[in-house]
Parts: structure tokens; sequence; C-alpha cells
């Protein structure tokens, strides 16, 4: 009876003691202590407010940012150089490295019996291109080590970069992307799920043209004459022999995958729309659309 009794009191404790919330919720007593005002002088407790003593420093009236006391400042000082002219206008490229690309063909996470392209790096998880730049530059850290024959295609490569591809027998190729294209090139299944055709590629503007129709930039709008005598003349240079093309059907024909100017996948012309939930690819029949999108 004793414990029911203790029991029933309890209960009736806890039915008078009020609810906990947000109006009765205070810290408590002596946790919390008034911050000191400071920067008022004398009125709270200070002396000079920790700001010496006079000037022009001591007081709320100091002068902007970058004023030298009446003097020619700095910025106008120095005048502008050339470096700095249209830097917002300049395009940026994801850097590359050969040692990289070694590493992920090693991983399995790239297959070099394909063709390369931004889609396969970037689903190996090798970079990540951001809307700001405007495709890979292959760069030649890694060289020495290289070993893979590969048929890879990115936007900007150095010439040692090249030197290494050709040395052990690959194809290396710099293609132009617009914004849009580029886009789609790296995330295609968001883009195949608007069930969209896929657009042309845009040709290089004119201050980029003359670069992607160099046959020593491996350009893909170059000559294919000029692109052979290039890498003759390169092999030459850093002293290696070109390798042979291997009789193996499926090398050669690894090799002598090459887009068209205005195609962004492979295999993918433009104009075709790719449904990921049918699994079926539909082409385009009228003869208007096939001459806009052969164009």
């Amino acid at each position: 009876m004793a414990s029911k009794d203790v029991g029933r009191s309890a209960l009736r404790a806890l039915r008078d003691l009020p609810r906990v919330s947000l109006i009765n919720l205070k810290p408590n007593p002596g946790s919390r202590k008034r911050e000191k005002q400071r920067g008022r002088g004398r009125v709270h407790q200070g002396g000079k407010s920790g700001r010496g003593h006079k000037g022009q420093r001591q007081r709320s009236t100091r002068p902007r940012l970058g004023f030298e006391g009446g003097q020619t400042p700095f910025y106008i000082v120095v005048p502008k150089y050339g470096y700095n002219k249209d830097h917002s206008l300049r395009r940026q490229y994801q850097p590359l490295s050969l040692a990289r690309l070694q590493y992920l063909i090693d991983l399995g996470r790239v297959d070099p019996t394909q063709p390369i392209d931004l889609t396969q790096l970037i689903n190996a998880r090798g970079l990540n291109v951001s809307h700001q730049e405007y495709g890979v530059q292959l760069v030649e850290e890694g060289a020495d080590t290289f070993q893979a024959r590969v048929n890879i295609e990115v936007q900007m490569a150095s010439e040692l970069a090249i030197a290494a591809i050709e040395k052990n027998g690959g194809v290396i190729t710099t293609s132009f992307y617009d914004p849009r294209s580029l886009e789609i090139l790296c995330r295609p299944v968001l883009f195949f799920m608007r069930g969209q055709p896929i657009p042309k590629r845009m040709l290089p503007p004119e201050d980029l043209l003359r670069g992607y129709m160099s046959g020593e930039r491996r350009g893909y709008l170059a000559d294919p004459a000029a692109v052979a005598e290039a890498r003759l003349l390169l092999a030459r240079r850093y002293g290696y022999a070109l390798p042979g093309v291997s009789p193996t059907a499926a090398i050669a024909a690894l090799l002598a995958a090459r887009k068209d100017p205005r195609q962004i996948f492979y295999g993918l012309a433009p104009g075709w729309v790719v449904s990921l939930t049918e699994r079926a690819i539909y082409k385009p029949t009228k003869e208007e659309l096939l001459q806009y999108y052969a164009s």
C-alpha cells in the first residue's frame, strides 16, 4: 500500500508542475553575466576604450580603404599591364596529367580499347568540369611512365603530352565544344532524359579556329596530310620512332575512330533522340531535318 501511495503522490506532483516550454525556459541563476560594452569611453568603466590616446585612428571617422593620406595611391601609380587584360574572358581548361590517365587505365576505370573523350573521363571519376571551363587540357606530367596506346580526344594538349601519346602508337585529337555541347557531353544521362534531339556541335570562334585547323596541335579541323607530317617532325624532335600500325583489326579501327566536326557523341549523329525508358533511338526522317543536321 505504501508503494501505491508514493506512486500516486508522484503522479499528482507531475500533473501539478508546469510543462516545459519556451516560456518558462531560462538559464540557471548566475550562469550568465552581462557583457561589458566596449568602445564607449569612461561611461562603461573604460579609459581610452583600448584605442590609444587621441589621433585619427582613435575616432570613428577613419578614411576609406586604400586612402594613403593624400598622396597618389598605389593603384594609380602602377600602370596596367597586358597580363590582366580581358582576364574575365579567358577560357579555362581542367588539367589532366598523363600520370592520372595511366592511373585510371590501370584501375580499369578507363577502357583503352575504346575511344576516350570527356564522357568516359567523367564517368571514370577522373575529373570534373565546371560550367566555367571549356573542357580538358592534357599536360605532360607523367610522360616518362605513360605506356598505354589510346585514342583520346581533349580540348587542349601540350607538345610533350602529344609526343608521349604518339610514341606509344596512340592518337590524340584536340576538338572544340561550345558550352551547350560541353554540358551535354559531360552529363549525357540528364540530357537523354529530356527527350530532346542531339544538337549540332558549333564551330570554334575566330580566335580559336586557327589552332584547331593546325596539324601541330592535332586539331580536328586540320588536314590529315598536315597531321601526318607534324607527327614525323615531332618524332624527330624528341628522338623516337613512330611505331607501325598493328595488323589487328580492332586496334586499327580504334586508331581510326574520329568524330564528325558536328558530332558530340561517338556513334550518335546530330538529330537523333535517345529514349532511356524505351531503350530506343529515333532518327529524323524529314528531308529538311536531314539537310539541317547534315549541314
